[in-house]
């Protein structure tokens, strides 16, 4: 089999990672979970962090900033499609490290924000750089690694990333209180400045530019990753390489997006607003921080389970199992008049946010191959952060209008069980490649 690993733009000598003892797909899924982790500015519990005292600096009302944060989540979503692109282009490595350093000149930016306009600008670019084109280069540097156990390695990832999430919120709580929230911005402006050198240290774009075979399987089932006596070419492994036009045309696509779509509209809505939602069934401050726990630990479960479990085959029925699970807790929430309803509220929603999160992140290269990986991957995240903006303003705004969230959430709920019932149906069979 003719071998790649060299005529690629930056290939490498070999020689050093086939001699590593383990395979060094692994340390990119590290460094991918510490550059989510710093998509946290961009995040809106990340700014959560700082909303209160940024509202009386800059004198703004609540309804004001939502406005702009509404507005500038939708444009800094825009930033995925020509990322996705770059990606496919010049490679993880490169765009990783440029879109860390934007983001830290960003937040560095916000830091000395003055006023509404200034706001506006920065805030696009926290959230552009931020939430969406760091988000989608980080689940790259893993897609462009792995194959055969994407699932597992994905599994790691959202493991890894809420330990990440959980200790940078406790770590930025105490830096707003001691340093204000000016220079506790500024100190994490700074703090993602210096990650930029060590992920283009670490960060590798793909095997083969290693000299690597990747995570893939010969037809007799040997493991060719590591130190092959020549380096295998991994889209000649049976592959499907699907482009983004026949991607767009696919059903798996759509469900998977949708899928996604859902989840993050029902997630950023039901997270946002917890306590206020749960207090609307009688559940105190105490039981509402309790139920923010339990969906963590939960979908810390989920995210192992499920990853376990993915493959090509299973990624859509996974999908629709997440979105049964989600539709569930949705149909349960009117009725919930304990603590022990809201746990179970909370089980189903931790449930399915741990099996949508893994295969959000794995589907694509499973599903689509890795040639066009970046640019799929864009279009998908793109869909997903809109979602996730409209999720607050829907609940809210329902709420305000009927008077009580049920039946908001029993009209979300028939949209995932429906969806749900579409996943489990459509194969992941994409053009050329359909019946493989």
């Amino acid at each position: 089999m003719t071998s790649t690993a060299h005529s690629q733009p930056g290939a490498e000598s070999p020689t050093r990672f086939q001699s590593l003892p383990f395979y060094y797909g692994w340390i990119n899924v590290l460094v991918a979970s510490i550059a989510m982790t710093a998509t946290l500015p961009g995040r809106t519990h990340g700014l959560g962090l700082i909303t209160e005292p940024l509202l009386a600096d800059l004198s703004l009302t609540t309804t004001g900033f939502a406005r702009i944060n509404f507005v500038c989540t939708i444009l800094g979503a825009a930033f995925c499609i020509p990322v996705g692109w770059l990606i496919d282009r010049y490679g993880v490595r490169v765009i990783l490290t440029l879109v860390t350093l934007a983001l830290g000149v960003s937040v560095l930016g916000m830091s000395h924000v003055g006023g509404t306009a200034e706001l506006v600008l920065w805030l696009i670019l926290v959230r552009g750089f931020g939430q969406s084109a760091l988000s989608l280069v980080s689940f790259s540097v893993i897609s462009k690694w792995f194959r055969r156990r994407l699932g597992i390695a994905m599994a790691m990832f959202a493991v890894l990333l809420t330990f990440g999430f959980i200790g940078s919120v406790l770590s930025m709580g105490v830096l707003i209180e001691k340093l204000q929230w000016r220079g506790a911005w500024n100190a994490l402006g700074w703090t993602i400045l210096g990650l930029v050198p060590l992920f283009y240290l670490f960060t590798r774009s793909t095997p083969e530019s290693c000299g690597l075979a990747g995570d893939v399987e010969r037809d007799d089932g040997g493991d060719v990753e590591g130190n092959p006596p020549e380096p295998i070419d991994d889209h000649a492994m049976d592959e499907p390489q699907v482009t983004v036009s026949l991607a767009l045309k696919s059903p798996a696509f759509w469900v998977l997006v949708l899928g996604s779509s859902i989840f993050n509209l029902v997630w950023s809505g039901v997270t946002l607003f917890n306590e206020s939602i749960l207090s609307a069934r009688g559940i105190d401050a105490a039981g509402a921080a309790q139920m923010m726990a339990i969906l963590a630990g939960v979908g810390l479960l989920a995210n192992v389970v499920s990853g376990s479990l993915a493959n090509r085959d299973r990624m859509l029925k996974l999908m629709g199992s997440g979105l049964l699970v989600l539709a569930i807790g949705l149909f349960a929430f009117p009725w919930i008049d304990s603590l022990n309803g809201a746990r179970f509220y909370a089980v189903a929603i931790g449930t399915s946010g741990g099996i949508v999160t893994v295969v959000f992140f794995s589907a694509w290269r499973h599903i689509f191959g890795s040639q066009y990986l970046g640019r799929i991957q864009g279009t998908a995240q793109l869909a997903t952060v809109l979602a996730s903006a409209t999720g607050p303003v829907l609940i809210a705004e329902a709420e305000a209008t009927l008077g009580s969230y049920d039946p908001v959430f029993m009209t979300l709920a028939v949209c995932c069980l429906l969806l749900a019932g579409v996943a489990w149906l459509v194969k992941p069979s994409v053009g050329p490649n359909r019946g493989r």
